[in-house]
């Protein structure tokens, strides 16, 4: 019987190899279409669609997007800065307000979340929060407002409470305190390092939010230099729509409309999938131990 299990291991294991060897490639396909399609003719992919290898050679979809290069370096800057410094943020008010529930002597722990939960099921409506946002907080056209309001997420509060549940035990923090370290410093060096898997998973989808995000500029900026990404490429692609439909004339070469959108694509979602491996060991175990722990 143990024979049979040795002479079967390395089966299975080359097995699982295939398997996983296939689904990688599955989901490598679409980015070699997407690459593909971006630089190729605008008129091969209108008459034969898309394929894996560039079908006439063509790189008018990235000259029409980097025709004034100055709005796209202008772009990331403003993107790479609200993600970073939000994710941070975030990271921080999120697993301090974590922290602070996760502590039995905190009197109404319990309360503060479900009255964190609370929040999440209704809305105080468009008009007001638009209203509060540039009236009364004065947040219009400033980095801030990028930052701030998609800070705070309470799911995201939540799961980090269950992970330090799951991960600092209530006698190592008690352990600390006899030792003379005060709240600031057990979460500083004991509550963040313990964290980091959850940290890493919850950083990456937050970064994600921020980077994706072009609802919250569309609405409280009207400034190039505020101006991120994403909400960048929304507006030629809208403007690239009605200039074609008042200008039907316009040859393709001049405007790459589907060549255009690929390499839009391209290059809103370059950093974000070179971010992904070095956060995929973190992202995996956090992902686990918070479905686990929750």
């Amino acid at each position: 019987m143990e024979n049979n299990k040795l002479n079967s291991a390395p089966v299975f294991k080359a097995f699982s190899y295939i398997i996983v060897s296939l689904i990688a490639i599955l989901c490598l396909l679409p980015f070699i279409v997407l690459i593909s399609g971006s630089i190729s003719d605008e008129g091969q992919v209108l008459a034969k669609g898309y394929s894996f290898l560039p079908r006439g050679f063509s790189l008018d979809a990235y000259a029409f997007i980097f025709r004034n290069p100055g709005e796209i370096l202008s772009a990331y800057r403003v993107s790479v800065i609200v993600a970073v410094v939000g994710t941070v943020l975030s990271l921080l008010i999120s697993t301090m307000a974590a922290y602070v529930m996760y502590r039995k002597e905190v009197k109404y722990r319990n309360k503060l979340a479900f009255f964190l939960f609370f929040t999440t099921l209704f809305s105080g409506g468009l008009a007001p929060y638009f209203i509060w946002v540039t009236s009364y907080l004065h947040l219009k056209n400033t980095l801030a407002v990028l930052i701030l309001l998609p800070m705070f997420n309470v799911m995201y509060v939540l799961i980090m409470r269950s992970f330090i549940q799951g991960s600092v035990p209530e006698p190592l923090v008690e352990s600390a305190k006899i030792d003379g370290a005060g709240d600031f410093r057990i979460f500083w060096q004991m509550v963040l390092p313990l964290s980091k898997p959850a940290l890493a998973s919850i950083g990456l989808f937050t970064i994600l939010a921020y980077w994706n995000d072009w609802w919250t500029p569309m609405m409280f900026t009207d400034k190039e230099q505020y101006v991120p990404l994403q909400y960048m490429l929304y507006k030629m692609l809208s403007s690239m729509n009605m200039s074609a439909a008042l200008a039907q004339h316009v040859s393709a070469l001049e405007m790459p409309k589907e060549t255009f959108k690929l390499a839009m694509t391209v290059i809103a979602t370059g950093p974000v999938v070179i971010l992904f491996p070095f956060l995929q060991q973190y992202f995996v175990k956090g992902i686990t131990i918070g479905a686990v722990k929750g």
